[in-house]
């Protein structure tokens, strides 16, 4: 009988090896610097162009290689830092597998250049497609020199799924900024397209962290330092006041290795429990030194899941150590009788000449004079009659009176006309009542009872009319009476402005200066206090979000939707609940908002009969 099973081709199993290891040019430059650095290197140049789709150059000054080493480094397990299985449990290096260059020559054409010290010449290699097309001597610089051109150029299913040169770029700056992180010793140089992004020379890993996340994150960041026989763990947090909404500065290295880990954040955000607010994330930068014996970080292709033999312990020991650097530098809260919290000024106010108070006094006013003083005109001497009859034995005030001075049945009648039924004015409608409960307005259908959530159904409102305003011309927008003031991290920064003509016809008028965003306009439909929040949210989707080019629209306007309609306030006034749910009709899609968001339903008459 004929057989059926037939070993791979070397190129072919190559290039299913190349899928677990290359997702994407990101890949390439992870694993080509981290070589450079177990290579000894103490300068490494990333040299980008077209997001890693035309070109990859990796450049440093380590050790290089000789001829025979230059060859054998392309083929599937040829590595020189394992020797025995014994070394797999004592991992000090950043590649091991020696998988990295045979998956990167097997869908691209990669050309090597290495020298070693103390030799005149060098080589230079020529692979394409696992091939070797040529192999020479050259003259070139101590180190070695990788240049990938054409990534997947014969994988095209692959190419065809990168995505979009913004987002492709942002995740090499992601593996850059990682490694950059876990070694502040090395001088380390991004360029994309010729201009240079990053430009990190060796420094402490203090100047490193600000260097990467702004200058203005110094004062921001705790130290923390413990050390005990199970891990060393040491780095810096971000203190509690400066939490955000998103999740982008928070990074783990054991062993000067980046990783990820769900159950060390979760000991994180244990350890700010009660000093930060419900839905924001701690910044930090924490580094753990072990025993290699005790973690394994061959449990995934991109060595970015790490196991660990102690982890209990080292959740425990990692939350003490970060409540103990919050307590040490008082950053946990204390009671403080001295300060007024009301004194705290919002952002737009603190560019305001300081005036000095000026107070106004009658110098003929007499406490003792028995003319009656009215607080107000005509209308208001009854309101504080109560306060009008004064001295002994003379009439006493009435509960009236009292009633009228603080205006009791008007407070009650205020109260009464939001909690009450509001019925519409307007005839021929199909609904004869709302009733408020803000954020949800209840009010009767054919077949029930329909329960609408207001604020979705502003976001609603707000995001169609953005889209169709937004094809036709650019959104309108407000200016600010005060500017808009937020620091940003250089990453964040090119982010802003690689999409700044997009922002601009959304309404958001800015400019940046050292490291600080600028706002002078928004668009009109947000309230001042959701600014933040709507900035916070748009950065952090361009930054850390896979998105579509066609989609960048349509997720920015849905984040100014979504914050304008969280500032909205629901108020018991007819005409406003009226209109709101008329406009929600409106809309082709009213059930859902743009981020999938239940805004209607409806409580079937059976289901309200089986309650009773």
């Amino acid at each position: 009988m004929q057989s059926i099973i037939s070993v791979l081709p070397d190129h072919i199993a190559n290039q299913i090896a190349a899928g677990e290891v290359i997702q994407r040019p990101a890949s390439v430059v992870k694993e080509l610097v981290e070589n450079a650095i177990d290579a000894g290197a103490e300068k490494i140049q990333v040299h980008i162009k077209d997001a890693g789709k035309t070109l990859i150059q990796v450049i440093d000054d380590g050790k290089g290689m000789n001829v025979k080493d230059a060859e054998l480094c392309f083929l599937r397990h040829a590595t020189s830092k394992i020797h025995s299985a014994d070394d797999l449990f004592a991992l000090q290096t950043k590649g091991f597998r020696g998988e990295a260059l045979a998956s990167i020559a097997a869908i691209a054409h990669v050309i090597l250049q290495t020298r070693q010290e103390g030799t005149d010449t060098g080589t230079r290699v020529l692979v394409e497609g696992s091939q070797v097309i040529e192999q020479e001597e050259v003259v070139c610089d101590k180190g070695t020199s990788f240049e990938v051109k054409n990534l997947f150029y014969n994988v095209p299913a692959r190419r065809n799924f990168l995505k979009s040169n913004d987002v492709e770029f942002r995740h090499i700056k992601d593996e850059f900024e990682r490694i950059a992180l876990a070694h502040p010793n090395i001088h380390l140089i991004l360029t994309h397209n010729g201009t240079e992004v990053y430009n990190l020379r060796s420094v402490v890993l203090r100047k490193r962290i600000v260097d990467i996340i702004g200058d203005r994150q110094n004062e921001r960041l705790v130290p923390i330092h413990e050390e005990t026989t199970i891990v060393r763990v040491s780095g810096y947090v971000v203190k509690p006041e400066y939490a955000k909404k998103t999740r982008g500065e928070q990074f783990l290295f054991v062993n000067n290795r980046y990783f990820r880990d769900g159950y060390f954040n979760n000991a994180v955000n244990r350890a700010f429990e009660g000093l930060i607010q419900p839905k924001t994330y701690p910044g930090y930068f924490l580094y753990f030194e072990i025993d290699p014996a005790k973690i394994d970080v061959n449990v995934h292709p991109t060595k970015t899941e790490i196991k660990f033999e102690e982890d209990k312990y080292i959740y425990s020991i990692l939350i003490s150590s970060i409540r103990q650097a919050l307590g040490k530098y008082n950053i946990a809260p204390t009671l403080d009788f001295e300060r007024e919290q009301s004194f705290d000024l919002p952002y737009h106010m603190h560019s305001q000449p300081v005036v000095q108070p000026q107070i106004q006094v009658n110098p003929n006013y007499n406490p003792f004079s028995q003319e009656t003083k009215s607080i107000g005109k005509n209308s208001h001497s009854t309101e504080h009659k109560a306060l009008n009859k004064h001295g002994f034995g003379e009439n006493k005030s009435t509960q009236q009176d009292w009633a009228g001075f603080y205006n009791i049945d008007e407070i009650a009648e205020k109260q009464e006309e939001v909690q009450q039924a509001i019925e519409l004015e307007e005839e021929g409608t199909q609904f004869d009542q709302f009733i408020l409960r803000p954020p949800y307005i209840f009010f009767p259908a054919k077949t029930g009872l329909m329960v609408m959530h207001g604020k979705r159904a502003f976001e609603r409102i707000v995001y169609n009319s953005m889209m169709k305003e937004f094809i036709v011309h650019p959104i309108a927008s407000q200016t600010l009476l005060f500017p808009y003031e937020k620091e940003v991290s250089s990453g964040e920064q090119s982010t802003w402005e690689s999409h700044n003509a997009l922002l601009s016809r959304l309404g958001f008028e800015s400019n940046i200066q050292e490291n600080t965003l600028l706002l002078s306009a928004v668009p009109a439909v947000l309230e001042e206090e959701a600014i933040n929040d709507c900035v916070d949210s748009i950065l952090h989707n361009l930054s850390f979000a896979e998105i579509d080019k066609g989609e960048i629209a349509h997720i920015l306007i849905s984040n100014v939707a979504r914050n304008a309609g969280k500032s909205k306030v629901i108020s018991g006034n007819k005409e406003q609940v009226s209109n709101l749910v008329e406009s929600l009709f409106q809309c082709e899609e009213h059930v859902y908002t743009p981020g999938g968001k239940l805004i209607l339903k409806t409580i079937p008459l059976t289901d309200i009969h089986q309650l009773f």
